[in-house]
């Protein structure tokens, strides 16, 4: 039975991930800040017998050592937790303290989960992370999260240097219709996702289980590390 870690489960591209992993029959581990989105995540889930859920902020080293000494060892480690949405800003309006914390949710986070989480893992292991269009499309109010992605492209390209054998790759998704577009768009969300569905040559937006899909093939691919996978729906190409 593989084992699985998921930082940032109790929803979107990682709750999909989840429903999907439990469904093979995986033990699965939630880590979330929240405990009541991990009560919630856990309902969704029918609590299965296999899932656990462990309150922890990826950002903290202390509550990533905890978590480790306490839920290990793992097959594999997921990381699909972000809080980016006030980081959405054009240049004269950024917010350097939300930037920081975007940046901690989303590069730190991921440096640190790498860093107390290989020990735990065999070296058949797998680390993936997902960064996001916005590293090589930017837009206007999308700097911090570009460069964030960017930062965490390169971070996985070292990392898979560095922890060889232990495999660690991303994947980048495109438009996704997750909640994270209600932080970033508000009442604008399904126009906007509308509008980004007609240019995109697949003609729809993603959907959270592409993004599990594309996990799940970065994980039990024994031959692909320092990879990051684009799962965009053509939007690099439009």
């Amino acid at each position: 039975m593989e084992r699985v870690l998921i930082a940032g489960g109790s929803s979107g591209m990682g709750l999909a991930l989840a429903e999907r992993l439990l469904h093979e029959d995986c033990a699965v581990t939630i880590a979330g800040r929240s405990s009541a989105k991990l009560a919630g995540a856990r309902e969704k889930l029918q609590n299965a017998p296999q899932l656990a859920t462990v309150a922890a902020d990826i950002t903290q080293e202390d509550q990533l050592a905890n978590m480790f000494a306490q839920c290990g060892p793992f097959d594999h480690i997921v990381c699909t937790a972000a809080d980016i949405g006030g980081a959405y800003q054009l240049l004269p309006d950024i917010d350097i303290a939300v930037m920081r914390k975007a940046m901690d949710s989303k590069l730190v986070g991921p440096l640190l989960l790498a860093k107390y989480g290989a020990p735990s893992l065999p070296a058949s292991g797998s680390i993936t992370f997902t960064s996001g269009i916005a590293w090589c499309r930017p837009a206007a109010r999308g700097s911090v999260v570009a460069a964030i992605n960017g930062g965490l492209n390169s971070l996985t390209y070292a990392l898979a240097v560095e922890l060889a054998p232990i495999r660690v790759n991303a994947v980048s998704p495109g438009w996704v219709d997750s909640p994270i577009w209600e932080f970033v768009a508000g009442d604008a969300k399904a126009g906007m996702l509308e509008g980004m569905a007609k240019k995109l040559p697949v003609g729809r937006v993603g959907s959270v289980g592409d993004i599990a899909d594309a996990i799940c093939f970065l994980m039990r691919n024994r031959f692909a590390t320092g990879s990051v996978l684009h799962v965009d729906g053509g939007h690099r190409m439009v």
